[in-house]
């Protein structure tokens, strides 16, 4: 089970509201979800963007991996994800 950060899409036809959410990368993208860390407003000017800071790096350090939009919008916010770990080289 593989565990992502990405967004799940609420509001009404062309009014588009987001959740972060947390859920295994299986699920639906508006279905079942782990945990809610935030919102994303992108009709506001500029852009509105609410994070559970806390819980965000918490399910960083447990293994879940941002979506690229996700990714943007936490660098934005100044939360630095976790750098690739590199190889372990085969012995």
């Amino acid at each position: 089970m593989a565990v992502k950060m990405r967004l799940a899409r609420h509001g009404a036809t062309k009014r588009p509201f987001y959740r972060i959410v947390v859920a295994d990368s299986e699920c639906p993208r508006d279905g079942r979800y782990l945990e809610n860390v935030g919102t994303y407003n992108p009709l506001q000017t500029p852009a509105k963007v609410e994070l559970k800071t806390d819980r965000v790096l918490y399910w960083l350090q447990q293994g879940a991996i941002p979506t690229d939009t996700v990714k943007s919008l936490l660098k934005q916010q100044g939360v630095s994800t976790p750098a690739a770990q590199p190889a372990q080289p085969a012995q």
